[in-house]
């Protein structure tokens, strides 16, 4: 089946987060989102995709700082609450029901509950005719306690992190399942003789 060029959601599975931030009047935003991305490993960096008029995203170029928030599948309807377009007054913690969570070195809060919490500051925006990605650092990374395997690894099996694939008429959430194969790392590299 040929679909056409911008289903591109429709064949590519997306994390879902939360990004949180807070207006310079100190209005409390929560907003879903699925295009985002690590900028390669071990870098620090991540990339997200905004329309140009997201509240989000002015939030980000007022402070310059955001938490990426990742839910567990079990935070599903305070996902979608969170998706609504409130007004920019609207504090949407309060309308999802969502207890905010200390940050340790941004002033935004983070997500209780969630399964793991990036800290980030803005280092550059691109921005184009219809979209910006933003560029955020990393200042700060950590994983629900509840969530760690005893090797520092995430066990998503337990934590499920939630995921979407875009279809036709909507969204289909989804979560991590492990493929019964580990590969180490050493095993991309070739060795040479």
């Amino acid at each position: 089946m040929q679909l056409p060029p911008h289903n591109r959601e429709n064949v590519l599975p997306l994390p879902v987060v939360l990004i949180s931030t807070v207006s310079k009047t100190g209005i409390r935003n929560a907003a879903p989102w699925g295009n985002i991305t690590p900028i390669l490993r071990p870098l620090d960096e991540i990339v997200l995709a905004s329309w140009l008029r997201r509240d989000t995203l002015d939030n980000i170029r007022e402070t310059g700082e955001f938490v990426v928030n990742v839910p567990p599948a079990t935070m599903i309807e305070e996902v979608m609450i969170c998706a609504r377009n409130f007004p920019p007054e609207i504090d949407e913690f309060e309308e999802a029901g969502l207890t905010p969570r200390p940050s340790t070195t941004v002033a935004p809060p983070g997500i209780e509950g969630s399964v793991a919490w990036m800290e980030c500051r803005l280092v550059e925006e691109i921005t184009r005719e219809k979209y910006a990605l933003v560029i955020g650092k990393v200042v700060h990374l950590e994983m629900n306690d509840r969530h760690v395997t005893g090797e520092g690894d995430m066990d998503f099996g337990a934590a499920r992190p939630l995921c979407m694939v875009c279809g036709n008429n909507g969204i289909r959430f989804t979560y991590p399942v492990d493929a019964g194969r580990f590969a180490p790392y050493s095993e991309m590299f070739v060795r040479r003789a």
